[in-house]
């Protein structure tokens, strides 16, 4: 078990002449420039009246910057990181719902709200060092007291693919449990070295990123946001141990590979990790070809602080098809009524730990509907468990596509076609029928120059897969819609496509 409760503990583990932090270019910061860096920005926000709770907007891309502001957000009050891409309509809403009262940005963003009740803060400086003006004034310092582990450190919006998003506050004791489950699964020592793509917006690029490597005392490399253009001159510039991203990423990655024959005779990655999304078995199998390394496969959630389980590192024993067993937390199967099922029988994945918060914020509707009596969250996710405890999932429940009360899992339709060679991505989605309700829908990205057709796609699922799972429509496009995080979303996507 970890011996850190909170965020600042966390940050002390690493030796204080040890990098902690990289970015673009050659600038390192050790660990204690990095919470001297830290403790600085917390206190200009204290003296704006960041108090425990008080929630901080963070509209930020990807920097070592944006990581020292989370970190001093949580440590004075409460991170509300924002995807900047957000348009100021979104940001208005999102300062509305996460009842923000600071937004630190830069100086040269546009588009932020001004709102009654929110100040506006802006970052200044290079590397770590920096400070917080506001109206071109430097912010004056105040001291203030340590957080308790059940502060609130973290709140983040659910990405709301069937409604509304949902607000999911999460404490220091949350975070840093779930950042010791990870560090302790992947083995991580202060000899590893992260490359850091995974946003700061997002609970994946956070927790796994983030915080896991700081709690072994480990260095991270946060050059910028994800570029498939220099992802290769970033794995040779920091000489990364490691780094974890979604599938897309991925993918991205190995469309790029062939033009990086030297980078890769010199990487030395110990594993590669992904999670936020199911990971294709054609994708792992390239990128372990690619990097001579294993693919560790997680299953997350931001409401459980992210990891819930994952592959062993090897000599660990690896399932094919699995996403590993439950890291430091509790994991079961229910049915419908909430009733526990046996190995290998298909149900909801339901778990409860230290790592899961207490509830939706202001939603007792959403509440009531993802705990059970008994104190289990509902995932939403179906799946089930083996003998060995691995878990399978088997696909999202209101993402299963109900063919005229037939039940299809878009993955499983999703990795066959994947098999094509000139298939670089797919996605399968319910699309509307007048007498099935639902029917099976691909969209399919080709690789270039390819004379991939709607037969050659329908054939390779006939091939595998029961008649009526087969997509009765294939659409070809240039790109697949994601969302802010790169995560494929199904629901809607018929629409989003121009098909309904």
């Amino acid at each position: 078990m970890s011996s850190f409760a909170t965020v600042p503990e966390l940050l002390a583990v690493g030796i204080p002449d040890a990098v902690a932090l990289q970015g673009d270019g050659e600038s390192e910061a050790t660990f204690a420039e990095l919470r001297e860096a830290v403790e600085g920005l917390a206190g200009q926000l204290r003296s704006v009246g960041i108090t425990p709770g008080a929630r901080v907007g963070i509209v930020l891309p990807n920097s070592p910057g944006m990581a020292v502001v989370f970190l001093a957000a949580a440590t004075a009050g409460t991170a509300a990181p924002l995807n900047p891409r957000y348009g100021e309509e979104e940001l208005t809403l999102s300062f509305k719902e996460l009842d923000v009262r600071v937004v630190v940005t830069t100086a040269e963003a546009e588009g932020i709200p001004s709102m009654p009740g929110v100040r506006r803060l802006d970052l200044q400086g290079n590397g770590l060092e920096l400070t917080l003006t506001e109206n071109g004034d430097v912010i004056s310092f105040s001291p203030g007291v340590s957080p308790s582990p059940d502060h609130l450190a973290l709140v983040l919006q659910t990405s709301g693919t069937t409604s509304r998003p949902k607000t999911v506050p999460l404490t220091h004791a949350n975070l840093a449990v779930s950042a010791g489950n990870i560090a302790e699964s992947l083995g991580l020592t202060s000899a590893d070295r992260c490359l850091l793509v995974m946003p700061l917006f997002h609970i994946h690029g956070l927790i796994a990123g983030l915080l896991a490597p700081l709690s072994t005392g480990g260095a991270i490399a946060c050059p910028g946001d994800f570029n498939a253009f220099r992802f290769f001159e970033w794995l040779d510039a920091f000489e990364p141990s490691w780094y974890t991203a979604v599938p897309t990423m991925h993918q991205l990655v190995l469309s790029r590979a062939e033009r990086h024959a030297e980078v890769l005779q010199r990487t030395r990655l110990r594993f590669v990790r992904s999670s936020s999304a199911p990971l294709p078995p054609v994708v792992l199998e390239r990128i372990e070809e690619l990097f001579g390394a294993p693919m560790i496969e997680a299953y997350g959630m931001t409401e459980a602080s992210h990891q819930m389980a994952a592959q062993p590192i090897p000599p660990g024993l690896r399932k094919l098809g699995a996403v590993g067993r439950p890291t430091g937390i509790e994991m079961a199967i229910l049915d419908a009524s909430g009733g526990s099922l046996v190995a290998n029988e298909r149900g909801e994945v339901c778990i409860r730990g230290a790592s899961v918060t207490d509830g939706y914020e202001a939603n007792a509707e959403a509440n009531a509907e993802a705990f059970t009596a008994t104190g289990w969250f509902r995932t939403g996710d179906e799946g089930y468990l083996d003998e060995d405890g691995y878990l399978f999932l088997t696909g999202r429940l209101k993402e299963l596509i109900n063919r005229g009360g037939e039940k299809v899992a878009p993955r499983e339709i999703e990795e066959v076609i994947l098999r094509h060679p000139a298939v670089r991505q797919a996605v399968c989605f319910a699309l509307s029928h007048a007498t099935l309700g639902e029917d099976v829908a691909a969209a399919v990205v080709p690789e270039p120059e390819s004379d991939l057709d709607e037969a050659a796609v329908r054939d390779l699922c006939g091939q595998h897969l029961a008649a009526f799972k087969v997509p009765r429509t294939v659409i070809f496009v240039d790109e697949i819609p994601v969302g802010p995080t790169g995560k494929l979303q199904r629901i809607g996507l018929a629409e989003r496509l121009g098909l309904e």
